[in-house]
């Protein structure tokens, strides 16, 4: 009876392989996981085959070319969400190639698939204005309300990733001058990062409370429920969704599209941008491992494209020589034709 090393190596790759690779996160060993589980969903329910005769020769490059089409076409998935089911079966194929060798060919015609082009989104961020009229609705009078300050003026400060921010601990957290943070970002990379001196004064407040409550110790999370377990993303998430829909009351022009934890980020990228912080030093502080995925938040932005032709441009060009006059019959004459 021919062996079924499917199953042997998908147990493998899950129980063995990935728990001992350290640079992958909880929520990335969560997406592979999720893939596997809808490819079964797919084998089942839309196949009406049974999972249990699932081979490595069942999963051709047409089978999941398939596969990635029922999850656009009848889940409705988005172009990032499939070429994640997609990376994640990339990095099953690249396991079975070291194990079994001999299903190489194989695992070449899978790494053909090639990732979707994503449509490019503008991106959408607060402006200064916005963050600051954001953090004067905080109510500093209440311990909630301290404490939710403290998470929304961090997770601004420090420009992190909002799971960053959910994995803090009291240890993280320098709070003396120079104040920092050390937040641990994709792969377990550790970063240090600077804190005003504003957040510091906010964080000691909030965590001068937390000793009041309980003994706290520096493994301790930063940020808790009510029942002392670590806030999740999603209960941060609710936090600020909360003020930005009192924000938005009072001032919907500053507050446009879907707000999230990760637009604060964006955010925190373009106020350093525009500040003439060069892309390089925002790359490191926002914890990216190329300077490439930092550029969108330039590419983004047409006022920094502008000040960038504007400071090159008059090295270059010659002088102008139009007079006022010659400058608005021209601007007359091009309202007529555009």
């Amino acid at each position: 009876m021919k062996i079924n090393y499917f199953q042997q190596l998908l147990s493998s790759y899950f129980l063995k392989y990935i728990p001992e690779r350290r640079n992958y996160s909880d929520n990335t060993i969560k997406s592979y996981r999720d893939t596997f589980i809808l490819l079964f969903q797919y084998q089942e329910d839309y196949l009406n085959k049974s999972v249990s005769k699932m081979r490595l020769e069942t999963l051709s490059r047409k089978y999941l070319e398939d596969f990635l089409v029922w999850l656009e076409k009848e889940k409705q998935y988005s172009v990032s969400s499939i070429n994640q089911r997609l990376s994640a079966l990339h990095a099953f194929f690249k396991y079975i190639q070291m194990e079994k060798p001999e299903y190489i060919e194989l695992c070449s015609s899978i790494f053909d698939i090639k990732t979707r082009k994503v449509p490019i989104i503008p991106m959408n961020y607060i402006s200064v204005e916005g963050i600051k009229h954001l953090f004067s609705l905080q109510d500093s009078s209440s311990t909630e309300g301290r404490r939710e300050m403290a998470i929304l003026v961090l997770l601004y400060d420090s420009g992190a990733r909002v799971q960053e921010i959910a994995d803090l601990t009291f240890g993280d957290v320098r709070n003396i001058k120079p104040a920092t943070v050390k937040l641990t970002g994709k792969g377990n990379k550790t970063r240090i990062i600077p804190l005003m001196p504003q957040t510091l004064d906010i964080l000691n407040i909030y965590m001068n409370d937390c000793k009041r409550k309980k003994e706290i110790q520096p493994v301790h999370p930063l940020f808790f429920s009510k029942k002392f377990e670590k806030l999740t993303r999603a209960g941060i998430a609710y936090i600020l969704d909360k003020y930005v829909k009192k924000a938005r009351s009072l001032h919907p022009e500053l507050f446009s599209g879907k707000i999230s934890p990760h637009t604060v980020r964006h955010s925190k990228a373009m106020h350093l941008l525009e500040g003439g912080v060069n892309l390089i030093y925002i790359r490191d502080f926002l914890g990216h491992t190329s300077v490439i995925t930092t550029e969108i938040y330039a590419k983004s932005n047409p006022e920094i494209k502008r000040k960038a032709i504007e400071k090159a441009s008059p090295n270059i060009l010659p002088q102008e020589k139009y007079s006022e006059k010659e400058k608005e019959e021209m601007l007359e004459w091009l309202k007529t034709i555009i």
